[in-house]
């Protein structure tokens, strides 16, 4: 009885490597499902570690970069503690990659997973790069993961108590689409999120061109919450979207963007940055897109800038996919994160 024990529990502790789970499959059994090979070096090599600057000090800024209008304007701040006393600090602020969001066609693949598939049913569920009708009708869907990614924290490159907004120390996987019935269809988006209807109209459209311009120099307008620059429309907050204009990259920096704004409307997304977030995130129904950037992790690692929300493709999405397994994309979410450091 203790060796058929001792056998299971090893099968347990090499079921990644040996594939011992019956319903779990890894990248030599399923190429569908493609290995961005995350927890290798490429966590070191593929990570644009320059993109955490500019860090702002009690309002002094160390090294070049973009800081969001809705950062705060403060040096000097005060959180009570668990005591209910104020405590002294200065302001900090940097971007932070928090999240890692992955945009797959197939249902429950994992890229970032080393490219295991989880054990669950993939009715209707898998996704499409559209109908080849080369018209407006012409439609793609993908589902999306989104993980925990708190980077300098799993690596020790800092930590500070107040500045971790939302409590996350490892990574996790926080949201999956698959089990999101409001993902996969635009009517249940709609009861989610009824303010769709004020935007299905052309002046609402015509405004995102605005929202493009200022995209494009880093800096994406918060007040057109509803669109998502050159990437397009951000409504209805599901994974359906044209194909009929636009390249991959653009395609799945929206849906992550969607994603987002889906998980903001519900509570699961907070904000970080600005005066009122110096103390802790808050809940935030619209998403904050200046607060937000974004760096391709798979299949082509942006590893010398990272991109706004609603950024044009063709400054930074040239060259960054290929067919069969280059059609899944992983992005590492930076978000700027104001905190109040104690002294």
């Amino acid at each position: 009885m203790k060796r058929s024990i001792a056998s299971w529990l090893l099968c347990v502790l090499l079921g990644l490597a040996a594939n011992c789970h019956a319903d779990t499959t890894s990248k030599a059994t399923d190429p569908l499902c493609a290995d961005a090979e995350l927890w290798s070096g490429k966590l070191i090599s593929d990570i644009c570690w320059s993109c955490l600057f500019p860090i702002r000090a009690a309002g002094a800024s160390l090294g070049g970069g973009h800081v969001p209008s809705i950062a705060t304007d403060q040096k000097f701040c005060f959180c009570t503690d668990s005591l209910g006393l104020p405590q002294l600090g200065m302001t900090l602020g940097l971007w932070n990659p928090s999240r890692l969001i992955e945009i797959v066609r197939n249902p429950w693949c994992s890229p970032a997973l080393g490219g295991h598939t989880f054990s669950a049913s993939k009715v209707r569920l898998v996704a499409t790069t559209g109908k080849a009708d080369f018209d407006a009708s012409e439609m793609s869907f993908f589902n999306y993961h989104y993980f925990a990614f708190p980077l300098t924290i799993l690596l020790d490159l800092f930590w500070d108590d107040r500045c971790n907004a939302d409590g996350y120390r490892d990574f996790d996987l926080l949201y999956v689409s698959e089990l999101d019935p409001t993902w996969n269809s635009d009517l249940l988006a709609f009861f989610t999120s009824p303010e769709t209807a004020l935007f299905a109209n052309p002046v609402a459209v015509a405004a995102c061109l605005a929202d493009a311009m200022a995209a494009a120099t880093g800096h994406p307008l918060d007040a057109l919450f509803w669109c998502a620059g050159a990437w397009g429309h951000l409504y209805p907050l599901s994974g359906i979207s044209p194909t009929s204009y636009g390249t991959d990259p653009r395609i799945s920096s929206l849906l992550a963007t969607r994603a987002t704004a889906a998980l903001h409307r519900r509570g699961l997304a907070w904000k970080t940055a600005g005066n009122e977030a110096l103390c802790g995130g808050m809940i935030y129904p619209f998403i904050p897109k200046s607060q937000y950037r974004l760096s391709m992790f798979y299949p082509v690692a942006e590893t010398e800038s990272n991109h706004a929300i609603g950024e044009t493709t063709f400054t930074w999405g040239a060259g960054r996919t290929y067919p069969g397994p280059g059609e899944d994309h992983v992005y590492v979410q930076w978000s700027w994160t104001d905190c109040c450091a104690g002294l």
